[in-house]
């Protein structure tokens, strides 16, 4: 009993420090200009879990959580998180074990916003943005997702018919349906400006599926080359569009 209490104490006093930490992400300190290489290490630093990057929660509205892809640097998600903060919406990223199979993760995620939707039941609606390997972890929601709170998947520059080393290693398959309470807008690159996929003899991205919504990204965003990582600052914008348009 004292053992686990001591385990306990340990692991809070943990958590404490590092939310106080000075290193911790708070999105208010990520700079996206001179110090985006800098901000992108405090992001990939965090341990494996979902992490709140606002001081303050409205717990209402709407939840984003990034999802970023293997072996990021995190850099490519400091526009786009600042860009997607506002008042009605709570920003949380998702540090994952990325160089592993992506069910597993899903399956990790799913449990902690289930526990966030039991104590927030203001929370409306649920957004993952994901990249690159990360769509592969959020097309497990495509069919899974159990709870009424409507959820929305922005899947970015995502192989998500499969590639083979996922597929055999993780047994992974391309989704085949989208439940009722999920939308799906699937963002593709170029795939001959694309770094992650240029090489390949099929693009990757490609799937064939009811209701998921696909935008091809164009060849040029702020005058230059629109490519893998640059993808998630464009949709960030577009997602901005188009909630302004909603209001």
């Amino acid at each position: 009993m004292k053992s686990s209490y001591f385990l306990a104490s340990v692991l809070a006093l943990t958590s404490s420090f590092i939310l106080c930490s000075k290193e911790y992400p708070w999105l208010s300190n990520l700079d996206h200009n001179n110090g985006v290489f800098k901000s992108g290490e405090k992001l990939m630093s965090l341990e494996y879990g979902l992490y709140a990057l606002e001081k303050k929660l409205s717990n209402e509205g709407s939840i984003i959580i990034a999802i970023h892809g293997s072996r990021s640097r995190g850099y490519e998600w400091i526009y786009p998180l600042k860009t997607l903060d506002s008042k009605n919406h709570d920003v949380y990223f998702f540090r994952w074990n990325d160089q592993g199979c992506p069910d597993t993760s899903a399956i990790k995620l799913n449990k902690l916003i289930n526990e966030k939707l039991s104590k927030n039941t203001e929370i409306q609606r649920v957004v993952l943005i994901s990249h690159s390997y990360g769509g592969l972890l959020t097309t497990w929601f495509y069919k899974n997702w159990s709870q009424n709170t409507p959820m929305e998947i922005h899947a970015i520059a995502s192989p998500l018919a499969g590639m083979e080393i996922v597929n055999n290693i993780c047994g992974y398959n391309p989704p085949t349906k989208i439940k009722e309470e999920v939308s799906v807008s699937q963002w593709l690159t170029q795939k001959n400006l694309d770094a992650a996929f240029k090489d390949l003899e099929i693009d990757p991205q490609i799937i064939n599926l009811n209701r998921n919504k696909t935008f091809l990204l164009p060849t040029k965003y702020k005058n230059r080359r629109l490519g893998h990582n640059w993808s998630i600052s464009y949709v960030a914008d577009e997602i901005i569009k188009t909630r302004e348009k909603k209001n």
